[in-house]
């Protein structure tokens, strides 16, 4: 992401009514820092003492700390389960599958516990063709490039009454040059493959190379992109839909939306480009969602004006409109931007870019679809970006990772609605 100067004041901002929606009740927080506080919305919580909670499902999360991995079934109140892994700090993804197996991974690694972390063991993911996809040597071994990490944080979708893993990394920011993929996995992972590959973007390689070194990423594909926002399924179309980063640096636009369809019988994949952008569009996002029939997502656009304006906010239309932006409904537009957002029973949750805003730590909510809007800041935890959100846990709890800047790890939150 790009993050520019706005002339927009907080003040100014908030005096303002947007298509008819009026900021009510923001920044009215009740909490000292590091203890519960509450909003007109919410509850919200940093974490307890204790594992890093990088992931929940249900009523277990998964944790890790001073090299040692852990699991949770009781939402993180204790630690049942745990066990040595020495790169435990060097995590960056897992996802917990609805029979109990942990996916996670590191850097360029990734593992599976299928015995509640009594055991676990490295996978190598699969090429479309079953030859094993290797990740490259790095020059730098401290830079090994995140293969697995994601922006966003619900992985896990019934396809045809089947569990299936989904999703993309997002990388090329820190970490080191990296290939950018879709993966996927159905069969609670222990297998996982590669559903799509971008090419060769030119910007995005190992510094140092020789000139005449091969190049990260697929040689048959000719659209690029630095990363992954966004992978998520529409049940209506038995489809699933991606979203990329970031601008054209001179190489093509490197921001797509793909359209890909999975056939089950052949375990083969279909993907078709279906809209390719440069930075300040509505097209350039993430926290794509489909709830009854219709997809909604929040708007990153940034870089040079195309407009007045930028071409911000949370947008809503039917599938079979994504690309015609006058069919388009612009829900809310908070001025800043965000590539995150979820959507549980009726509430929309997203937030702010804290480079690029304002706020220190800005939530965007809706507790009705959309109908009526309020923004937080919850500045307690200092300057952070929302990112990784999980549906609520088995106690009503939202998880959210914090990022120092954009991207560095720093805490985790949890927000809980309010009845």
């Amino acid at each position: 992401m790009i993050h520019p100067t706005y002339p927009c004041t907080r003040r100014s901002f908030l005096g303002t009514a947007l298509g008819g929606l009026v900021l009510a009740d923001a920044f009215t927080l009740h909490a000292a820092p590091g203890l519960v506080g509450e909003t007109k919305h919410f509850f919200y919580r940093g974490a307890p003492a204790g594992p890093y909670i990088d992931s929940q499902r249900g009523n277990k999360a998964f944790g890790f700390r001073d090299g040692k991995i852990f699991l949770s079934e009781d939402n993180a109140k204790t630690w049942a389960h745990r066990a040595e892994f020495p790169d435990a700090d060097a995590i960056t993804f897992s996802v917990i599958f609805k029979n109990g197996n942990i996916l996670f991974a590191t850097s360029a690694r990734i593992f599976l516990s299928t015995d509640n972390l009594k055991t676990h063991r490295e996978i190598t993911v699969k090429r479309p063709n079953g030859r094993d996809y290797i990740p490259h040597t790095p020059l730098d071994p401290a830079q090994p490039g995140w293969y697995f990490h994601s922006l966003d944080g619900e992985h896990c979708f019934e396809v045809n009454g089947k569990e299936m893993l989904v999703w993309g990394n997002y990388c090329n920011v820190i970490g080191g040059a990296v290939p950018v993929n879709i993966y996927y996995s159905t069969d609670h992972g222990a297998t996982v493959k590669l559903a799509y590959s971008f090419g060769r973007n030119p910007k995005f390689q190992q510094k140092g190379a020789a000139p005449d070194a091969p190049m990260l990423g697929d040689a048959t594909n000719l659209v690029i992109g630095r990363h992954i926002h966004n992978v998520t399924y529409n049940p209506g179309e038995n489809a699933f839909y991606a979203c990329t980063g970031d601008i054209d640096r001179g190489h093509g636009n490197e921001c797509h939306w793909l359209r890909g369809t999975y056939d089950a019988k052949a375990d083969a994949w279909s993907w078709k480009v279906i809209i390719s952008v440069n930075s300040d569009s509505r097209f350039k996002c993430g926290g794509i969602n489909f709830v009854d029939g219709r997809v909604y997502w929040i708007s990153d656009a940034n870089g040079k004006k195309v407009g007045p304006e930028h071409d911000r906010g949370i947008f809503t239309c039917a599938p079979a409109d994504i690309t015609d932006t006058s069919k388009h409904t612009l829900l809310f537009n908070p001025k800043f931007e965000s590539a995150n957002m979820i959507i549980q029973d009726g509430v929309m949750l997203a937030t702010h870019c804290a480079p690029a805003s304002t706020y220190a730590n800005g939530i965007i909510w809706s507790p009705d679809m959309g109908k009526t809007w309020a923004q937080y800041d919850l500045k307690e935890f200092g300057p952070r970006s929302g990112c990784r959100i999980h549906r609520k846990n088995g106690d009503g709890w939202f998880r959210l990772d914090l990022r120092k800047g954009w991207i560095d790890r720093a805490e985790i939150m949890f927000i809980k609605p309010k009845p």
